[in-house]
C-alpha cells in the first residue's frame, strides 16, 4: 500500500483521479456537480492552490541558484527563448483560430494553451528518454520558465475582478516587510513566512481584484534556502535549508490539493465540447512543438548552442511532451471564461491535451531518442 501510494503520489495520479471522477459525475447529474463545484471553487481555486503555486515558485527560486538550469545566461539561454517562443505560437494559433472561425468572443482564452504542465511532461519525458539525456533538464528549464511567465501573464491579463490598486499595495508592502524582516532575523521555520507574510499576501492581491491563488510567489524568495540546486522533483530531505522543508512539508497535502482542483475544475459535460475545445487542444499539441522547435533553430543559427548530444528530432520530441497543459490551463480556463459553455469546451480542451503524451511516446520511438543522445553520467 505504501509503495502504491508513492507511485500514485509521484506521478500526481491523485489529479488524473480527481479529474476522472469529475468527468464521470457532471456527465452523470450535471446540476449536482455544478452545486458542489460552484461551492468548492472558492476554498481550492482562491485557497487551497497557494500552495501548488508556491511549489512551483520553490523550483524557479532554485533553478537559479549555482548549478540550477538558469544560474547561467549562457546556458539557459536557448531553452528560455524556446519557453516563450512555446506560449507565443500556441497563442497565436488559438486567437488566429478564434477570429477565423467566427467565435471572436473566445480571444479572451488566448493564454490557456500557453501551459505547461511540469509534472506530467516530465513524467513523460522520463518514459521517453534514457537517464541523463540533455532533453530531461532542456524540458524542465522550459517548463519552469513557462510556470514562471504564465504567472505573470495571470496576474496581469486575468485579474478576477476589478483591479485596485491601492488596496494591493496597503497589504502587499507589510507582507513583503514582513518577510523581508523574517529572513533578516534569520527565522529557521517557514511557518511565520507562509502564515503571517503570506496571510497580508493574500489579502493584498484578494482585495486588490488579482488572484490571491498566487499569494505566497512574492513570499517564497525570502524563505531561506541554501545556495545550491536541488534536483527538481526530488524529495527535499527534512533537516535541510527553510524552503526545502517547506516544500517537504507541502509536498503531499499538494498532491491531495490537486485532487480536488481536478475534482472541482474538470467536470465537463461531453455534450459540451465546442469551438474552444479543439481551439485549446490544436493550440497545445501542434503550437508547442513547433513553437519550441522553431525558435531552437533560430537561437542556434543566431550563434546560440544547445546541449550537447540534444539533436533537433529530440527537441521536437520534447516540445510534443511539453504540449500537456492540463493543470495550469485548467487554472487559465477558469481565470478566462465565467461558467458557461465556454468554459466547459475550454477545458475539455485542456484534458485532450493528454493527447500530447502518447504522440510524446510515438515521435521519441521513430525519433529513437530511447538509443541515442546519452549525457555523461553525473559523478
Amino acid at each position: 500500500m505504501r509503495r502504491a501510494l508513492v507511485f500514485a503520489l509521484d506521478r500526481s495520479l491523485l489529479l488524473l483521479l480527481g479529474a476522472a471522477i469529475a468527468l464521470l459525475w457532471a456527465n452523470a447529474s450535471l446540476d449536482s456537480y455544478q452545486r458542489f463545484a460552484h461551492a468548492a471553487h472558492f476554498a481550492v481555486n482562491d485557497v487551497a492552490m497557494v500552495f501548488f503555486f508556491a511549489l512551483a515558485t520553490k523550483e524557479i527560486v532554485e533553478a537559479t541558484l549555482p548549478g540550477g538550469a538558469l544560474a547561467s545566461r549562457k546556458a539557459a539561454a536557448v531553452p528560455l527563448l524556446a519557453a516563450a517562443a512555446g506560449m507565443i505560437v500556441p497563442a497565436g494559433i488559438y486567437w488566429g483560430g478564434a477570429v477565423l472561425s467566427g467565435h471572436p468572443e473566445l480571444t479572451r482564452g488566448w493564454a490557456i494553451p500557453c501551459a505547461t504542465d511540469i509534472a506530467f511532461s516530465y513524467l513523460v519525458a522520463r518514459m521517453i528518454f534514457p537517464a541523463h539525456h540533455p532533453a530531461i533538464p532542456f524540458l524542465l528549464l522550459l517548463a519552469v520558465a513557462d510556470d514562471a511567465l504564465g504567472l505573470l501573464v495571470l496576474a496581469v491579463f486575468y485579474p478576477p475582478g476589478a483591479v485596485a490598486p491601492l488596496w494591493c499595495v496597503l497589504f502587499m508592502v507589510p507582507a513583503l516587510a514582513i518577510a523581508w524582516r523574517l529572513k533578516r532575523r534569520r527565522v529557521d521555520s517557514f511557518w511565520p513566512y507562509t502564515v503571517l507574510a503570506g496571510s497580508c499576501s493574500w489579502i493584498a492581491l484578494y482585495m486588490g481584484g488579482l488572484h490571491p491563488a498566487l499569494a505566497l510567489v512574492p513570499i517564497v524568495p525570502f524563505i531561506p534556502h541554501q545556495g545550491n540546486y536541488h534536483e527538481l522533483f526530488d524529495d527535499p530531505v527534512q533537516g535541510a535549508d527553510t524552503l526545502s522543508r517547506f516544500a517537504h512539508w507541502w509536498r503531499v497535502p499538494v498532491q491531495g490539493i490537486l485532487f480536488f482542483f481536478g475534482l472541482a475544475n474538470a467536470g465537463v459535460p461531453l455534450a459540451g465540447v465546442g469551438p474552444a475545445t479543439w481551439l485549446v487542444a490544436s493550440a497545445l499539441v501542434i503550437g508547442k512543438p513547433a513553437g519550441i522547435l522553431l525558435m531552437t533553430v533560430a537561437a542556434v543559427r543566431a550563434g546560440l548552442t544547445r546541449p550537447a548530444g540534444l539533436g533537433y528530432a529530440d527537441v521536437m520530441v520534447l516540445g510534443v511532451a511539453a504540449g500537456i497543459g492540463f493543470t495550469v490551463a485548467l487554472f487559465f480556463a477558469s481565470a478566462a471564461f465565467p461558467i458557461g459553455p465556454a468554459l466547459d469546451a475550454a477545458k475539455m480542451g485542456a484534458l485532450l491535451s493528454f493527447l500530447a503524451a502518447p504522440l510524446a511516446v510515438l515521435a521519441g520511438k521513430i525519433a529513437g531518442s530511447r538509443n541515442r543522445g546519452r549525457a555523461p553520467a553525473r559523478s
